[in-house]
């Protein structure tokens, strides 16, 4: 079996040494074989080969880094990190992939905050430490409908199984040229190890990917929730975006629910079963496994110790100076209406009718998001209404319940509020994972921490317990009303009993050990056995991922071969083995893999590597019961 990828001519010429082919990543560029085999242009490739996976060690981040397979990664998301160290990291994927790319020498690309014209020209790399970034000018013309539109109008809502705010785009067409311009761009890097695709904006950038001819290894990580089979049906053309998340090797979701929902959706809409993580089609296999995506919890204590800049120093100072003398709590949340901020604010109203006066507040930080689209611009207005009326109804002149920041924090000035609040509230309607929770729990002083209250629909509840976090139905204002009030007068020696227990576990698996997970995953993908070691499967290297009983085969042929050539009967015994553990390999190979290629066995390597260019056609598949009795025994 072979990862096609370069040409017939050199894979060919590669068989008349067998050291040149242990030494080679000698493949077949498929795309370019299916349109016409004497067309192809030989073309080395560098050594291939796997590395061995590594464990993590509990060190510092760069001893995660450099403990992940080395790969020559392509990390692809619609944004990229600043690489600026003078401004806060803003997100998780920055976090987890910043040191990875300069420290491993990848290349992350995404786009710009600038439109081009749709002319394809060079990658742009710029070196960041021993890495490269990449900022793409997306097409104009198409870059509205495929980020307000389909992406966020579309995709965004039935991903959050919020139908009532789908709307009724027409936008797929520049989602799909969008992807397909990145992936054009990405072709330049096309024979680096392997390609990390990630979030809703790109699921077609796999299948992309491949019709341009690039068969290295590619994962795609969901950042949102998957939903279940009658709401991904809502989207337009949803069998053909579930049919390119097929042409990736790996697809990471953040739990277990957003995997069997995926899974489900496959059984409804093709009929296509999940065998212990493993989906099989026409293409080859594509792994569904769990990464929940964590957060670094050293970093965060280093940002509690940091200096602030005199302006946000004063900024933060003059929040807290609102709550002296009263507990408060916090929600940090983009303005986005998946976060449920407006449920959010009618609970609060039920807790200040409640308790006594001023003995509570919320410090509500929302800072603005995709304020050009229209479903967003309205939840603004509502949120800021809703606020309002609390403040309205049950402040005073000099006394505010709600106090609303409709800006941005750095990660350090966060860290302080968060350390600051009795109470962390986290109640989207739907979330992916949620880092705003971890943040909070990373953040508490270890002798008297505050409470977090979590949406048991955010990732965030599959790692936290309701022995560990409040889980509250966000839908339900009286759930999370009910959940403020046990939370301000929760005890001290359970607080601290649910805090720590929340803390083993984000020390336990840090953004870190997420990324390095999902590289070494990624990595398994990649060819590791060399052709000259199983001539009966092509040209190139084999996919052990996809080989589980290629060692059986190996330690059988090993067995035939250790045999002296006069001991006829053992060495029929032994031949016997061979025969049927080729045949327990190669069977089910041959019926799943589009990507198996063996040469006719009529024709020697040699007299092959003579004839003119396009003069044989090779099948697809060929099986052991077309090799000649004889010729199949001096094969082996």
């Amino acid at each position: 079996m072979i990862r096609i990828h370069n040409a017939l001519d050199t894979a060919t010429l590669a068989y008349s040494s067998t050291s040149g082919a242990a030494q080679q990543d000698e493949t077949i560029n498929q795309h370019a074989f299916d349109q016409q085999p004497d067309e192809i242009s030989p073309k080395l490739d560098e050594p291939g080969g796997a590395r061995p996976a590594h464990s993590i060690a509990s060190g510092g981040v760069a001893d995660v880094v450099n403990q992940q397979p080395d790969l020559k990664l392509v990390v692809i998301s619609n944004r990229v990190a600043p690489f600026d160290p003078s401004k806060p990291q803003t997100g998780g994927l920055a976090a987890a992939l910043e040191p990875v790319v300069q420290r491993s020498g990848a290349v992350w690309v995404g786009s710009s905050d600038n439109r081009g014209d749709g002319t394809e020209r060079p990658l742009p790399l710029v070196e960041t430490g021993a890495g490269f970034v990449a900022r793409l000018d997306l097409p104009a013309a198409d870059y509205p409908g495929y980020y307000r539109g389909f992406s966020n109008s579309t995709l965004w809502p039935a991903l959050h199984s919020l139908p009532e705010r789908m709307s009724g785009s027409d936008d797929y067409d520049s989602y799909q040229r969008t992807n397909g311009f990145i992936a054009r761009a990405v072709f330049d890097v096309r024979d680096r190890d392997a390609f990390w695709v990630h979030d809703y904006h790109l699921i077609p950038l796999g299948a992309n990917l491949h019709d341009l001819g690039i068969e290295r290894p590619t994962g795609f990580f969901l950042h949102t929730p998957w939903p279940s089979p009658d709401m991904i049906e809502r989207v337009p053309n949803h069998r053909e975006q579930m049919t390119s998340m097929l042409k990736y090797d790996l697809l990471g979701f953040q739990t277990n629910r957003d995997l069997n929902n995926f899974a489900a959706c496959l059984q409804t809409h093709f009929e296509l079963e999940s065998k212990n993580g493993v989906v099989t089609t026409e293409r080859g296999q594509t792994r569904l496994q769990k990464f929940p995506i964590g957060i670094d919890p050293k970093q965060f204590a280093e940002y509690l110790a940091a200096d602030l800049s005199p302006a946000e120093h004063e900024k933060v100072s003059s929040l807290l100076q609102n709550f002296e003398g009263a507990k408060f709590a916090i929600g940090v949340d983009r303005l986005d209406y998946t976060k449920g901020i407006d449920k959010r604010v009618e609970a609060f109203n039920q807790v200040l009718a409640a308790e006594p006066p001023r003995s509570i507040s919320l410090l509500q930080i929302t800072p603005s998001s995709r304020a050009d689209v229209e479903q967003y611009q309205k939840y603004k207005d509502d949120v800021e209404t809703e606020i309002n009326r609390v403040n309205n109804e049950h402040g005073t002149e000099k006394w505010q319940p709600i106090h609303y920041k409709n800006d941005s924090f750095s990660q350090a000035a966060l860290a302080r509020l968060y350390r600051a609040a009795h109470v962390g509230v986290v109640t989207p309607l739907r979330d992916g994972m949620n880092l705003v929770a971890k943040e909070y729990v990373a953040t508490q002083d270890p002798e008297d921490p505050g409470v977090l209250i979590l949406s048991k629909f955010a990732g965030a509840a599959e790692d936290f317990n309701e022995d560990e976090a409040l889980l509250v139905d966000p839908n339900h204002p009286e759930e999370i009303a009910a959940a403020f009030s046990k939370a301000t007068h929760m005890p001290l020696e359970e607080r601290v009993t649910r805090w720590r227990s929340m803390m083993d576990k984000i020390e336990s698996y840090t953004i870190h050990d997420w990324s390095a997970d999902f590289v070494r995953e990624l990595d398994k993908s990649r060819v590791t056995v060399p052709a000259n070691h199983f001539h009966h499967l092509g040209l190139g290297w084999t996919n052990e991922a996809q080989m589980p009983l290629y060692q059986d085969h190996a330690k059988a042929l090993t067995a035939y071969n250790e045999i002296a050539p006069m001991d006829a009967a053992l060495k029929e015994a032994a031949y016997a083995d061979v025969k049927s553990s080729f045949e327990a390999l190669a069977a089910p190979l041959m019926h799943t893999q589009d990507r198996l290629w063996i040469l006719p066995a009529s024709d020697s390597f040699a007299n092959f590597s003579q004839r003119p260019r396009g003069s044989v056609k090779i099948p697809r598949v060929w099986s052991l019961e077309t090799l000649p009795p004889d010729d199949r025994r001096q094969r082996r």
